[in-house]
C-alpha cells in the first residue's frame, strides 16, 4: 500500500511539472504571483522570499527554440586578435 502511495505522489509531482513547463509565460507568471502570495499570506515566508520565489517560477527552463535570452551565442562577433607583421599564421586544419 506503502508503494502505490509512494509512486502515486510521483507520478503526481512529474504531472505537475508537465504542466508548469508546458504552461504558456503568461499563466506561468500569474500563477506564480499566486502561490508566492498563498505562502507569503499562510506565514511560510517574508514578502521579500515571497517576491523571489514569484520571480524564480515564472522563469522558463533552459534554452529552447526562443532567441529572447541570449544566452546560446554572443550577439556580436568576438574580436580576433589581430596577428603581427611578421608572424605566420597557422594553416587550418580544415580540408577543402
Amino acid at each position: 500500500m506503502a508503494q502505490q502511495l509512494i509512486v502515486g505522489l510521483i507520478v503526481a509531482a512529474a504531472a505537475l511539472y508537465a504542466v508548469w513547463r508546458w504552461m504558456p509565460a503568461g499563466w506561468r507568471r500569474g500563477a506564480a504571483r499566486k502561490l508566492a502570495a498563498g505562502t507569503h499570506r499562510a506565514g511560510w515566508v517574508d514578502e521579500a522570499r515571497a517576491k523571489e520565489l514569484a520571480a524564480s517560477l515564472a522563469k522558463t527552463s533552459g534554452c529552447g527554440s526562443c532567441d529572447s535570452c541570449g544566452s546560446c551565442a554572443p550577439k556580436t562577433p568576438l574580436k580576433q586578435p589581430e596577428a603581427d607583421q611578421g608572424t605566420i599564421a597557422p594553416s587550418s586544419t580544415h580540408s577543402r
